[in-house]
């Protein structure tokens, strides 16, 4: 993980064994790519979303979500997001609804409404495919309402949507999205199911756990594994105080640390620990951002602003924290406070048990 930009999450995590689980490591793994002004996330379902933007330096800020199902006979769905981050006066002047014309290349492609709730709206077949077939080539692509416009930049499209088709293996059909073929979609590859974890319940808190922070034992089994990049970990620093923990089960615990601190990013330390000596500890991250009722989280911004990020979840199954969620937000393109879109490339069905 990258502690000063996006943390992209490998998903090479998977080959773990998972109890009462449907095994992740039989399954494909998700993948992410970008080139240019575009990029794509596919997740574990094979589903893929690819997203283009302007171009750096534009006043105003778009992007495109093109978003396809695996499988045979699936339609692409476009979305169009109107950038909303920071002051936009001309975007301000507008009224709460409105229409903006869509035009490629100087052609004008009907209209689309906009809410400015949520400035976000979906284009319809004809639209979608005169885009897609846009973005084989340089072509002016714009949407515009009097003199306010917004231009879509098609640097990086044609390697996206390649990209999609080869994940897809829809390359060589005839509905491949780049280069279309005499092939039909058979032979294509079949949409894959969620896979299912079971989250164990966590067992309460006992009065005592807290106690076991000031053990000298403990506190040199958790620095015995920290690396060199854990700033913030050193034996002086490692109180009582600068520790929290939480009970997983009978005779296990997950106690955390802040390990280093950024310019606007944080990452802690996580163990999983044997509750009695010789106090066994498992190093699980060094880049998590919270802990709450079995699952971990790691949240990290792509730069201050704040218009980027990238997002994992690892729950408890009873023995492990097994992945069950990777996404990113989307390139820093000032599209929106947050990021532009979910663009994940793990996907899971999170369903609790008991102890």
């Amino acid at each position: 993980m990258n502690k000063f930009g996006f943390a992209f999450f490998s998903l090479s995590s998977f080959t773990a064994l998972i109890c009462c689980t449907t095994s992740l490591a039989a399954e494909p793994q998700g993948v992410s790519f970008s080139h240019n002004d575009w990029e794509l996330a596919c997740d574990n379902t094979r589903t893929c979303r690819a997203a283009g933007y302007n171009a750096d330096g534009d006043d105003m800020a778009v992007s495109v979500l093109l978003t396809r199902q695996a499988g045979p006979s699936q339609a692409v769905i476009a979305t169009l997001k109107i950038g909303e981050y920071g002051d936009n006066e001309a975007l301000q002047k507008l009224p709460p609804k409105f229409k903006v014309s869509m035009r490629i290349n100087q052609q004008v492609l009907g209209t689309l409404n906009i809410d400015k709730n949520n400035l976000e709206t979906r284009l319809n077949q004809q639209q979608t495919d005169a885009l897609i077939t846009a973005l084989h080539q340089d072509s002016e692509i714009v949407w515009s309402i009097g003199k306010t416009s917004w231009k879509l930049s098609d640097k990086g499209a044609a390697a996206v949507l390649l990209k999609m088709d080869e994940f897809q293996k829809r390359l060589g059909t005839t509905a491949a999205l780049y280069k279309k073929g005499s092939l039909n979609e058979d032979k294509v590859a079949p949409a894959l199911a969620m896979p299912v974890v079971f989250a164990a319940t966590v067992f309460a808190d006992k009065p005592d756990d807290k106690k076991l922070l000031k053990n000298k034992t403990l506190q040199a089994a958790l620095l015995a594994n920290i690396k060199d990049d854990c700033s913030e970990m050193t034996e002086n620093r490692l109180k009582e105080d600068s520790l929290s923990i939480n009970r997983l089960s009978k005779n296990k615990v997950l106690i955390s640390a802040v390990c280093w601190m950024g310019a606007y990013n944080q990452g802690n330390a996580f163990w999983i620990v044997d509750d009695k000596t010789p106090y066994t500890a498992e190093l699980l991250t060094t880049d998590a951002s919270d802990y709450a009722d079995g699952k971990i989280s790691f949240a990290q911004k792509g730069r201050g602003l704040g218009d980027c990020w990238s997002t994992e979840t690892r729950t408890w199954d009873g023995k492990n924290f097994v992945p069950t969620s990777a996404a990113t937000s989307g390139m820093c393109k000032l599209i929106a406070p947050g990021g532009a879109w979910d663009l994940p490339t793990l996907v899971t069905e999170v369903r609790k048990v008991g102890h």
